[in-house]
């Protein structure tokens, strides 16, 4: 990584794009895992299994992206208290309206064992998990004036050595060692995202150039997903041949992998040397990637995670697992319903939060975080 000449703009359309291409590649993600297609330990692979597993590989960088863009912004904006509230507000309103429209439907799950905790997962949606990445998420902004503060104050050596250290710690000696350690969390937690945060920031506060040019940033993200790919294929012909290495074999779909981090960082590379022309598509992708969260939110409720497969299976038909082509058209189909209706459903939350703000606005609440963001940044 050296220091370049590459000019940074606030809220680039590239980014915005790429914050969309993220999303959507998280959609396909939870697809793959809920038709249950991937190549399974001990089972003989397949040819959809085969490619399912490839797309996975290039897919598996989508979180560590989300990051580093929020990253790369964050660490240079002012704390604003607003911006905090309405992440919460907007997992709360997905909790609960959601939650509302299953039960009106009669579709909600009851179940008297377990409905104590499951309100309690509607309460507090952040503090239980009900969106594991929302959760890390949210923290992750309220963290990011101790973080900001921390790249502003710190040398460039210093802020290197932490970053190397929280590499080392969380995703260097877990990436090569086939032992589960009690403290790694695959990169599904806030520690992480830190790490993520931490790169980002240094690549903004410092201009960094990752990997020189376009070209090569994007050869090093596909490099990066056919190694994971590679290492998926033959750790699971190594397991149905001897067996063993059944956690190891998990370990290249972990956001914590050095090829997951080397991957991100090449994709995210990549768009940051294309900017793209302002037309009206560049305007469209502006509007959309503030709604990208929400296709999260809907999608993955704890009352349709586990459901919207199924509702599209008898929409669109089964999942197809003998021809390749036809379990290609089958994801690309339902992946694009779930990522439309999301954006769909996320911008009739954003007319509602925008009507509640002007009605709002000269309430004594309002008027008291639109000075706490003053006074914060």
């Amino acid at each position: 990584m050296e220091e370049g000449s590459i000019i940074i703009k606030k809220r680039e359309t590239n980014f915005e794009f790429l914050r969309i291409i993220a999303m959507f590649m998280v959609v396909v993600l939870h697809y793959l895992s809920h038709a249950e297609v991937l190549l399974q330990l001990g089972v003989p692979k397949t040819g959809v299994g085969v490619f399912a597993t490839a797309i996975e590989s290039l897919c598996i960088v989508a979180v560590n992206v989300w990051v580093l863009i929020s990253g790369y912004f964050l660490s240079q904006s002012g704390f604003k208290l607003s911006r905090i509230l309405q992440l919460i507000c907007e997992v709360f309103f997905y909790t609960i309206i959601i939650s509302i429209v299953m039960m009106i439907a009669g579709v909600y799950v009851v179940n008297d064992r377990d409905s104590f905790y499951k309100a309690i997962q509607y309460i507090f949606p952040i503090e239980s998990e009900h969106y594991w990445f929302a959760t890390s998420y949210v923290l992750m902004y309220v963290f990011a004036p101790v973080m900001n503060a921390a790249v502003k104050n710190l040398t460039r050596k210093q802020l290197k050595v932490t970053i190397l250290g929280l590499l080392l710690w969380f995703c260097f000696i877990k990436s090569f060692v086939p032992v589960l350690f009690s403290t790694d969390r695959y990169g599904y937690d806030l520690g992480w995202f830190l790490c993520v945060y931490l790169i980002a920031a240094y690549i903004r506060k410092y201009n960094v150039v990752l990997f020189y040019s376009a070209k090569k940033s994007l050869l090093v993200y596909l490099l990066s997903s056919t190694m994971t790919f590679v290492l998926f294929m033959g750790l699971h012909e190594i397991n149905l041949r001897r067996g063993g290495f059944i956690y190891y074999s998990t370990v290249p779909s972990h956001y914590n992998f050095i090829l997951t981090l080397t991957g991100a960082l090449g994709l995210f590379s990549f768009f940051r040397f294309c900017p793209m022309r302002e037309n009206f598509f560049s305007k469209v992708i502006r509007y959309i990637a503030p709604l990208t969260f929400g296709v999260y939110l809907v999608h993955e409720h704890i009352e349709i995670r586990d459901r919207w497969i199924i509702w599209l299976q008898s929409l669109i038909g089964d999942i197809p697992v003998d021809s390749v082509w036809a379990f290609a058209w089958h994801m690309l189909r339902c992946v694009v319903i779930v990522f439309a209706a999301g954006i769909f459903v996320d911008w009739i939350r954003m007319i509602i939060f925008e009507y509640i703000g002007r009605v709002l606005k000269d309430t004594f609440v309002f008027k008291w975080i639109r000075n706490m963001d003053k006074e914060l940044c």
